[in-house]
């Protein structure tokens, strides 16, 4: 759909420096040398202009369906975009979960803990293995092919696929459940957090020029009603295509 974090907790949204890839774990190296490891903690300065102001300015518009989306359509998994030598996965985790543990690579995450997952509220071990803790696409893959993705070139799915913005270490039962849902079919149980998804969301679709359903975007009118004066989280820097020397199908 990152070493361990600095001060967490204001927003739990993309790191605005390294990272970026998807799918399984794991070290995957590159041809190109080592950057630095990925960004400590989360972004504590939000973009300009309020939730409300860039909902209204997103298309609204009916699905497109989903016929014709195949996940291989995004890229391969948990590839290493950014060229830090370690895949996103393990930059995610390194990024969200607290007292992480690394394994000799100095990459592969082999526990840590989630603390307030973002999606149930609760306290989540994280062991490499038999893991709790999933990487979440805020925005579905699923989701975008229906909102504009299956229009787009390989490079600016893939980058989708492997934008921190985009991604999001959560528990995993809740995540399942949320399966390629958007906001007008499913909000996190943790209503402390519904503000800040929602956000989050259409912080990605604006960067990405997605659209959302009527339905969606009454959905995500009905949560900022409960918090007008809600931020954007920045965009971060990663770009919305993929280097070249990723691939996927047309």
């Amino acid at each position: 759909m990152s070493a361990a974090p600095a001060p967490r907790r204001t927003l739990r949204y993309a790191t605005p420096l390294v990272v970026a890839a998807l799918l399984l774990g794991g070290c995957a190296l590159e041809d190109d040398p080592a950057s630095e490891k990925p960004g400590e903690g989360r972004p504590s300065s939000p973009s300009a202009g309020g939730a409300v102001t860039a909902l209204a300015k997103l298309t609204v518009r009916e699905s497109g369906g989903k016929e014709g989306y195949d996940r291989r359509k995004f890229g391969s998994p948990w590839a290493d975009i950014d060229g830090n030598r370690c895949s996103t996965r393990n930059d995610i985790l390194q990024r969200d979960l607290d007292d992480v543990k690394l394994a000799d690579d100095d990459c592969t995450v082999e526990s840590g803990t989630l603390t307030d997952d973002p999606y149930t509220g609760t306290t989540v071990e994280f062991t490499r293995g038999r893991s709790k803790v999933d990487i979440d696409h805020v925005v579905a893959l699923s989701d975008s092919w229906q909102k504009g993705a299956a229009d787009w070139a390989p490079a600016k799915r893939i980058a989708l696929a492997n934008d921190p913005l985009n991604l999001l270490a959560v528990e995993a039962s809740a995540n399942r459940q949320k399966g390629d849902s958007d906001a007008a079919e499913w909000l996190p149980a943790n209503e402390s957090y519904r503000c800040e998804y929602v956000a989050l969301q259409i912080a990605i679709k604006q960067k990405y020029e997605m659209w959302v359903t009527p339905a969606e975007k009454q959905a995500m009118s009905g949560v900022l009603n409960t918090c007008a004066d809600q931020r954007l989280p920045a965009p971060g820097e990663a770009p919305t295509e993929a280097p070249d020397r990723f691939s996927a199908p047309d």
